[in-house]
């Protein structure tokens, strides 16, 4: 790994988002962190999305277009064409917080930690912003962390390449809750970044398939915390969810 500054794998994956991709490329070319491989991979779109993805290739350096089967199997290729030491999902529509973001996560001094994280900013379809996500990071984020929820999500999270698996695609609309407590797991060390890493648009899977998609996270939970203390973690889980939703309309 750079001593000085490690490669950043920023994927994004895209399926006929040719409204919302471009702003997407723009934020993640304007950092002005040096060393960042950016990945597109697209599920074979037929809006925009490829006349957007060639007007910047030049600046890309890997994008495909091919069919899958879902947004994680299109995560999965990004995994398998990363060549960074980090992989960080940025999909389309989501954004970078701010765009020195990466220079003040690995400052020259620090000694690489496995995984970081931060916080995320909800903004609604004008980038406004609504309001930090209802569930906040922990000071000290742990593999158990996850029992009370997703309390850090997949856009404001980096991974070190060598622990991130692939997505168990088996979970159509929370796998990345699986995969993150399979990483937290694997990591030696873990840094909180204390700053907001990404936005996050209002509106994703996940929130479109509410029902299934706290099934699936009930699923993980059972598989990694047994059956008992998911149970006892999940009904509060999905009472605050629902009563947040109720009082505040988005989360």
């Amino acid at each position: 790994m750079n001593q000085e500054y490690p490669k950043v794998s920023i994927i994004t994956v895209v399926y006929n988002a040719g409204a919302l991709l471009e702003k997407t490329i723009a934020n993640v070319l304007a950092q002005s962190y040096a060393n960042i491989e950016y990945l597109i991979i697209d599920g074979a779109s037929t809006d925009t999305t490829l006349e957007i993805i060639r007007k910047y290739e030049d600046k890309i350096d890997f994008w495909s277009s091919e069919p899958d089967t879902g947004l994680y199997d299109a995560m999965n290729k990004g995994i398998k064409a990363a060549t960074g030491d980090y992989v960080w999902f940025i999909n389309a529509g989501d954004t970078i917080y701010k765009t020195n973001t990466c220079e003040n996560i690995f400052k020259p001094s620090h000694k690489w930690s496995d995984i970081y994280y931060g916080d995320t900013m909800i903004v609604d379809e004008a980038y406004q912003e609504i309001g930090l996500r209802r569930l906040r990071p922990p000071g000290q984020l742990t593999w158990k962390s996850f029992q009370k929820g997703m309390l850090v999500c997949h856009q404001s999270i980096l991974v070190k390449l060598e622990i991130a698996d692939l997505f168990d695609l088996k979970y159509k609309h929370s796998a990345d809750f699986d995969w993150v407590i399979k990483a937290l797991k694997k990591t030696k060390s873990i840094r909180n970044t204390q700053q907001v890493l990404s936005a996050f648009l209002d509106g994703g899977q996940s929130k479109h398939n509410i029902k299934t998609s706290l099934k699936e996270r009930f699923d993980s939970m059972k598989n990694h915390y047994g059956l008992i203390i998911s149970i006892l973690h999940h009904i509060p889980i999905a009472f605050k969810f629902f009563w947040f939703y109720l009082r505040k309309g988005w989360f």
